[in-house]
């Protein structure tokens, strides 16, 4: 590991000059407040928290950060769930909170300028007040920043149907590790010019450089949507039924698993719950469809509704109302704060083939038995993501710290197997990056390493996260 420089009081000097004495702090509890995301247990303190306000003094800050060999690791919300943002080594934090303006929405060309401090869900209520939508939808978009999207490559519920954050950004403006600020695209649909440096930076996890400026493209609002529950005797037959949905033709705007434990943790975290739980009940699917028109959609329903038929699907509930399509929602939301309420955990975000959800499945609690750790597993069913909590709970330390990332090898060498990778939308940070070499052969990450020593030749932006 690169031996860093550690901050003086030279280095608070020279950034209070920039930045004005009150936007650099080295006060215990910001420090303590910018020492952890929301992964379990990882805590790291820096030495200090730098608030900048434009690209002109983040520039000024990584070229003396660059030439001093000072680690800088960039912070958004906070809201990561793979450590991507603690600072492993120390040294800034370079937090983005005061980069929170919408800069320019244009309807004419369906596109908005943004920068990487505006919280999604504000970005999308905005928009929507224009009839315009930004698809992507992590569960974290009520306090997640749009930057920190942008940094891991971020999905959600309606990816299945719109796609994630990478298919939105056009354009980006980033600040490199020397100083300089450049575009890495244009403001187009297409482009050809070249290397696609802007989906270098889509997911690099600020490893790369600091975005400070975010183009991304949009689309008209679906006005209408409608939404369905369907429970399930099985995991097997829910998972079953997802790969089926599309062959049969319909592609929903979203298409969500949740197994038993997950719905239940939920429903005791919210404080009540919109549907009963069957006995028999072991997962539920929550599917929806939109469009411009609603006489499609019961079409839609109707179909689908044919399809989970041949799976033992139980009692279907079709939200009649906003209100309860609006509870049924905040009840999905939920469910991950309400698997992580308990303590301790480890969240596995696995991805494959859509087709091949029923064997990964039954392959979690197999492998979940055999080494003695509970799985809760819930997620994006309709694009192949599942979320794989690994609950401590009564797990004694040696089996948690010995035990445990054995089966979660296995699982991961299984995900490889069924087609898949380790991470669809939380990014690698720190806690993933032992289990790379699974799904990357040693060239496949020296590649990514070059690109790396490319940008960051000094190695300060995010030390000791991805490799």
């Amino acid at each position: 590991m690169k031996n860093f420089k550690k901050i003086d009081a030279a280095d608070l000097l020279f950034f209070e000059e920039i930045l004005g004495k009150a936007q650099v702090s080295t006060d215990e509890n910001v420090l303590a407040e910018n020492s952890q995301d929301r992964t379990s247990e990882a805590r790291f303190r820096a030495e200090t928290v730098l608030f900048p306000r434009n690209p002109q003094e983040i520039s000024q800050i990584l070229a003396f950060c660059n030439k001093n060999s000072i680690p800088v690791t960039v912070r958004g919300a906070g809201t990561g769930l793979s450590g991507g943002a603690i600072p492993v080594q120390g040294g800034v934090i370079l937090s983005m909170r005061r980069f929170d303006q919408i800069l320019e929405i244009d309807e004419r060309n369906l596109q908005v300028v943004v920068e990487p401090g505006v919280v999604t869900e504000f970005l999308q209520n905005t928009l929507q007040e224009r009839g315009l939508f930004y698809p992507p939808d992590p569960a974290s978009r009520g306090s997640s920043f749009i930057g920190g999207n942008v940094s891991t490559g971020a999905g959600g519920p309606r990816a299945v149907k719109y796609g994630v954050v990478k298919d939105y950004v056009i354009d980006l403006e980033v600040v490199l590790a020397n100083g300089e600020i450049v575009r890495t695209g244009a403001r187009t649909l297409k482009n050809s010019t070249s290397y696609n440096l802007t989906q270098i930076f889509v997911g690099s996890e600020g490893t790369l450089g600091v975005v400070t400026k975010i183009f991304l493209k949009l689309i008209p609002f679906p006005v209408f949507n409608l939404l369905m529950l369907a429970p399930f005797r099985s995991m097997g037959q829910a998972s079953a039924a997802v790969s089926s949905i599309f062959r049969a033709g319909i592609v929903p705007s979203a298409l969500e698993f949740m197994e038993r434990e997950a719905v239940l943790r939920a429903i005791d975290y919210v404080g009540s719950s919109p549907f009963p739980v069957e006995p028999d009940t072991e997962a539920q699917l929550l599917i929806e469809v939109d469009g411009p028109q609603m006489a499609p959609l019961y079409v839609d329903c109707e179909k689908i509704a044919e399809v989970l038929a041949e799976f033992g699907v139980g009692e279907i509930l079709f939200a009649d109302s906003d209100a309860q399509k609006t509870d049924l929602w905040r009840l999905r939301r939920s469910v991950g704060p309400a698997v992580k309420k308990g303590g301790v955990f480890l969240e596995l975000d696995t991805v494959v083939p859509r087709a091949e959800l029923p064997e990964l499945l039954d392959f979690i609690k197999k492998t979940s038995k055999k080494y003695g750790f509970q799985t809760v597993s819930f997620g994006h069913a309709g694009d192949g993501n599942v979320h794989v909590n690994v609950l401590k709970e009564n797990i004694s330390e040696e089996d948690w710290l010995e035990k445990v990332p054995l089966g979660i090898g296995e699982i991961f060498e299984k995900v490889r197997e069924l087609g898949g990778t380790i991470s669809g939308e939380h990014g690698i940070g720190l806690l993933q990056k032992k289990w790379l070499p699974i799904v990357f052969s040693p060239k496949e990450i020296d590649l990514r390493k070059g690109i790396k020593a490319v940008f960051d030749p000094n190695g300060i932006l995010n030390p000791g996260k991805v490799f």
